[in-house]
């Protein structure tokens, strides 16, 4: 079995938290981290993925709908930067577009009030990222199997 892989949605003042199956087919939110400081950040980031036993992170990269990198993915490169300095496990950036859109109608569909989302939006988007990558890559690897 391989490794997990960690899905983090860095935020301003909560950044979620996911986790695969070992499998690399199910992602699931593990919770967020409460706190503005990167350091900070870093630190419980490398901490999950080694509570976690994971092999890679992944990290939303939020893109602007034109394609352009807006403060926001300059702050993810940031803190991108600084990971790399702290550990030598893989860090992919990850598309994010529509992601917090996506979680946001998943909690209004469950019917998630207002005063319960701000607990759970920042995991959920996370848990999406993540989930959009593992099928992602699992569909370029069926492509690829299905030509050998």
């Amino acid at each position: 079995m391989g490794k997990r892989i960690l899905g983090v949605d860095l935020g301003d003042a909560r950044t979620g938290l996911a986790v695969s199956d070992q499998l690399g087919f199910l992602a699931g939110g593990i919770g967020y981290i409460r706190s503005g400081h990167m350091p900070k950040i870093a630190e419980e980031v490398l901490a999950a993925a080694k509570e976690h036993d994971v092999g890679c992170i992944v990290i939303g990269n939020p893109i602007n709908m034109n394609g352009t990198f807006g403060p926001r993915a300059e702050k993810v490169q940031s803190f991108v930067a600084l990971l790399q300095t702290m550990t030598d496990l893989p860090i992919v950036k990850f598309d994010e577009r529509l992601t917090t859109a996506a979680a946001h109608r998943i909690l209004n569909e469950t019917n998630i009030k207002s005063g319960k989302r701000k607990t759970v939006i920042d995991t959920l988007s996370a848990q999406i990222i993540l989930q959009n990558y593992l099928d992602a890559n699992r569909s370029k690897a069926e492509r690829t199997d299905s030509w050998v």
